[in-house]
């Protein structure tokens, strides 16, 4: 799959899971603007596949402009933007401070907001449509322990791509979250891959077909497919990968129902709840 003449922004790509979509769409012909907080970070992974770096910490519009202004400036256009900066900074809800939720929300929620916009504004101008490919998580699907601050983030995230794919859709901007699992330093966290993670390759079955969990490079590969001319039919959607397992994530809604005339009182809910809406409780958190 070839992206010739495609103009792409990846944030936070000086590493990890940004570095191997920098590396993917580069290798696919696309022409590319490496984003991270870490200058000499983002210079090397420029370097290493001939694109340009523009480092700078996502979540302010002034860095959100000057990315879309670096790729137009370069290049002379833009057609995509992946949104894939983040930070951790983990902590139970009553030991969570200020600062950590706030860190967490501008890098991921504000960041994510900031960059979008200033895409759209380029790509709206230009007419001709494009693609925006966001960082999701599992952790915004389903929550984990410790994460408040980047599960809300993530959350949020989901909720914006199925927004902007309504919002942009007569621009022929699609609009799609990528919910990557794969070995970071942000999965060092999970108990269950922690040890994998600091042995290295290889991944066994259990994890790459099991959890669909494996290396940063196993998730470039539907990054380069969302940022194709292929994909230009998938839009808000919540994408789900990692070893060797796709998947696709459902959508909020409504599972359950009952109806009372008149209403609902609390002793009505409390009388009807075990047997029929609460009869099968949704689960919650990531397995692993």
């Amino acid at each position: 799959m070839r992206l010739d003449g495609k103009v792409a922004v990846v944030t936070g790509a000086g590493r990890g899971l940004g570095l191997a979509y920098v590396r993917a769409l580069a290798a696919a012909g696309a022409s590319v603007v490496v984003n991270d907080v870490d200058a000499e970070l983002a210079e090397a992974a420029a370097e290493e596949v001939g694109a340009v770096a523009q480092p700078g910490a996502v979540g302010s519009a002034e860095t959100a402009q000057a990315l879309v202004d670096r790729a137009v400036s370069e290049f002379g256009r833009l057609d995509v933007m992946v949104t894939n900066a983040g930070i951790l900074r983990d902590r139970v809800v009553w030991k969570m401070s200020d600062d950590d939720f706030d860190a967490v929300i501008n890098v991921h929620l504000r960041g994510t907001f900031t960059c979008v916009r200033a895409a759209v504004q380029q790509l709206r101008e230009q007419g001709d449509g494009g693609r925006i490919i966001l960082a999701g998580s599992p952790a915004g699907q389903r929550g984990n322990f410790g994460q408040t601050n980047y599960a809300a983030a993530k959350a949020g995230i989901a909720a914006m791509a199925r927004t902007w794919a309504m919002e942009l859709a007569r621009a022929n901007i699609t609009v799609n979250a990528v919910v990557p699992n794969a070995a970071t330093e942000m999965t060092k966290t999970i108990p269950a891959f922690a040890p994998y993670i600091e042995a290295g390759h290889p991944y066994p079955d259990s994890l790459r077909k099991g959890h669909g969990f494996g290396a940063p490079e196993d998730v470039a590969g539907l990054v380069v497919y969302l940022a194709s001319d292929a994909s230009a039919q998938v839009t808000g959607q919540c994408i789900g990968i990692g070893g060797d397992k796709l998947t696709l994530w459902s959508h909020p809604q409504e599972i359950s129902a009952a109806y009372a005339d008149g209403g609902w009182s609390a002793d009505a809910i409390a009388t009807a709840w075990p047997t029929s809406v609460g009869a099968r409780p949704e689960t919650y958190g990531i397995p692993a």
